[in-house]
């Protein structure tokens, strides 16, 4: 509006008409304009116009001839330091005369001669109280508890205006000059504190400049170091995942009823019928919309307004670091990354034409899939790079390929690598019924005579990865080796969507050539295996081609999919593929695939030696390590292969010097309720599993976790 009015009064002078236009700043005078106004932003308006003066400066601007005015109180003496003195007013400021001059030392103000004295815990709780309480102050706060250190300044209530009054308190209380735009430079106020401690004592890093990052690692491989993930069937763990397929369970179930589906009108057996789904099964995450919000420090309205698909990120990625033995808030500043396979961005549509009061601003980024590797890495505080990857249900593989090429050019030193999906619209079943390549039970039937379609589903999964010396260096286990990785194209194929033979085909010699490996040193292939009629017999005579010509009857490859378990979990299809056979070589079987009635007749099985595990296996002994590889296609026609080697022996080192007495078990948690519900979770992990001894248990439960602010023992 003012901007109009400026714009008009121009043009009426530029036509020889009168009009005036005035920019006024805050009067004392109370009126309805102002009446809502607190004490504290009263307080900021300390050049605020009586009414005298705001009638005395209308009566100068209406005989002025310019069309337009600023009408504000200056004082004279504000505008001796023309170098603080704002830009747009810094014309009005006397020129000060320059004289060649040696830059003299910054003279050390009176809070710095105070650091210096102190210990470094001791600056650091003295800045951290400057920080909070001036932020306290600034926000209308009675004291510091109302600023979190960890919490982000904008998630505290802070605005452009109350950012530059912090910045002109801390100014002064520190005698630096800060920039304006010091809390979106550092978010929240322990980051803060950090930085004006640096800046007071001299010892702020400097950037460093860029060095060469490609590093040999021909002997040093990427290794897998963690694992986590949810899917269908209760599986919230890499151990869950295995049982589940140990057990020959599966997650398969109807459709969720917590999403505001249409149940009653989605379904009809016509697969020609339009808007409908054939099929009312598939694998679901029915407690997708289940969140700890205050745990990962959201707001209400944010979490509710993000994508259940960014929310499991965030979790199963705090569950990958402690797996791993690491205090998930010690990574802030880490050169980590995050790769992210995520393919649906339905969740904030349903609501962007009627977004409940107070969502909009954050449905945006709460669907956005380029957000979703963003958020992880913002939460956690990592510098590495970060990066959502879509190439439909390859996405996950694509990942752990890109993330270990990472790890090998020196880009990071630890890398998260996986994908998720959640289907928060019954889209993807209404059009593949008009496709017809759902099977009508929700079943994969991979290979099989039987298999009538894919059976969509669900699902989580991160692995963390890192070079095999650095995780030898920081105490982390080896899960398994990721020998060799590759990705390629179908290109021209026979359809935008439909598979390509030769070009699978390709993509495993790629693989295998870049593991320096030949196909009969392969023990098992972890297939796509959607169970689909046409997916299935395509990529069996690709497997047939490379694997199968270099196995024996005698020793043939073996083969299965993940799929026939958990459905078709799609982003996540291709990790959950890899959790399962690291699990598989850590456990020494070869677990079996479900819905095998016969192997298809659509596939001249006799063209190689491949077997399908219908059975559990014993993994096949040979004089060298356990050695799987794991397909995902995409229906954009990006192919991955991946190929696993069992974890190196650890080195032995000498047994932990036995300690009597009594041992400590602590537990931490964000809240008092939680610290509960975590109690009871390990009284009933003790029940069952009477055989764990105590000083291992409890050095797992402090060690390489995070030391969270409620604690019992």
């Amino acid at each position: 509006a003012n901007t109009y009015l400026d714009a008009l009064a121009h043009h009426r002078h530029h036509h020889g008409q009168p009009a005036t236009s005035l920019a006024w700043g805050y009067w004392k005078h109370t009126t309805q304009l102002t009446h809502h106004l607190t004490d504290t932003d009263l307080a900021r308006s300390n050049s605020a116009l009586t009414t005298e003066e705001g009638l005395r400066l209308l009566d100068a601007a209406l005989v002025s001839p310019s069309a337009y005015h600023l009408c504000t109180p200056l004082t004279a003496s504000a505008f001796r330091d023309a170098d603080n003195v704002p830009a747009l007013l810094r014309d009005l400021a006397p020129r000060p005369l320059r004289r060649a001059a040696k830059a003299a030392p910054r003279e050390a103000s009176g809070l710095a001669q105070q650091l210096a004295g102190l210990t470094p815990p001791e600056q650091q709780r003295l800045l951290l109280n400057l920080v909070r309480s001036n932020a306290a102050t600034v926000l209308g706060h009675a004291d510091v508890t109302g600023v979190d250190p960890q919490q982000p300044f904008k998630d505290l209530g802070f605005d452009s205006l109350t950012a530059v009054e912090l910045r002109n308190r801390l100014d002064a209380a520190t005698g630096l000059r800060l920039p304006a735009t010091l809390i979106f430079d550092y978010p929240n106020a322990q980051v803060l504190a950090e930085h004006i401690g640096a800046e007071l004592l001299e010892s702020a890093p400097r950037s460093a400049m860029p060095v060469l990052t490609g590093t040999d690692t021909s002997d040093d491989p990427v290794v897998i170091v963690s694992m986590s993930c949810r899917f269908p069937g209760d599986v919230r763990s890499a151990a869950d995942l295995w049982d589940l397929v140990a057990e020959r369970r599966e997650g398969l179930s109807g459709f969720p009823t917590n999403r505001g589906w249409d149940l009653d009108n989605l379904f009809d057996p016509d697969p020609a019928a339009n808007g409908k789904s054939y099929t009312s099964y598939g694998t679901f995450l029915h407690d997708a919309d289940q969140f700890d919000a205050d745990f990962f420090r959201m707001n209400p309205r944010e979490a509710l307004a993000t994508d259940p698909q960014q929310r499991l990120l965030l979790e199963t990625a705090w569950e990958a670091f402690e797996q791993a033995g690491i205090d998930p808030t010690t990574l802030k500043g880490s050169n980590t990354a995050v790769y992210a396979g995520v393919i649906y961005g339905d969740y904030g549509a349903r609501l962007m034409q009627n977004a409940p009061e107070g969502f909009e601003g954050y449905l945006g980024n709460g669907s956005a899939a380029s957000v979703a590797s963003g958020r992880v890495a913002y939460t956690f505080g990592l510098e590495g790079p970060a990066v959502t990857i879509d190439t439909a249900c390859s996405s996950s593989l694509v990942a752990l390929h890109l993330a270990a090429q990472a790890l090998r050019n020196g880009e990071c030193e630890m890398a998260l690598a996986g994908g998720a999906t959640v289907m928060s619209s019954p889209g993807a079943f209404i059009e593949f019924s008009r496709q017809r390549v759902l099977s009508v039970d929700g079943r994969c039937k991979p290979f099989a005579e039987a298999a009538d379609g894919t059976g969509w589903g669900e699902g989580v999964g991160l692995v963390l990865l890192e070079r095999l010396s650095d995780a030898e260096r920081n105490g982390h286990p080896v899960l398994a080796v990721l020998r060799g990785s590759a990705i390629n194209q179908d290109g021209a194929s026979n359809g935008l969507t439909a598979p390509n033979g030769p070009s699978q085909q390709r993509v495993i010699e790629q693989a295998l050539a870049n593991a320096q490996l030949t196909p009969d040193q392969i023990d098992a292939v972890e297939a796509h295996g959607t169970g689909t009629t046409l997916g299935d017999p395509i990529e069996a005579q690709a497997l047939l081609a490379t694997y199968g010509r270099e196995h024996s009857a005698e020793r043939p490859l073996w083969l299965g999919s993940v799929k026939s378990n958990i459905g078709h979990t799609q982003a996540a299809a291709g990790v959950a593929g890899v959790i399962k056979m690291v699990q598989a070589m850590r456990h020494g079987v070869l677990p079996p695939t479900l819905h095998v009635d016969q192997p298809s007749l659509h596939v001249d099985w006799s063209a190689g030696s491949i077997a399908l595990l219908t059975d559990s296996t014993p993994w096949p002994e040979s004089d060298h390590p356990y050695r799987a590889a794991v397909s995902s296609f995409g229906i954009s026609g990006t192919n991955a292969h991946v190929i696993l080697e069992a974890a190196p022996e650890p080195a032995e080192t000498e047994p932990p010097q036995e300690q009597s007495g009594p041992v400590p078990v602590i537990l931490s948690a964000r809240t008092s309720q939680a610290l509960s519900e975590a109690a009871g979770q390990l009284a009933a992990f003790v029940e069952a599993h009477p055989e764990v001894e105590v000083g291992p248990l409890a050095a797992r439960l402090w060690h390489g976790r995070a030391k969270l602010d409620h604690r019992a023992g």
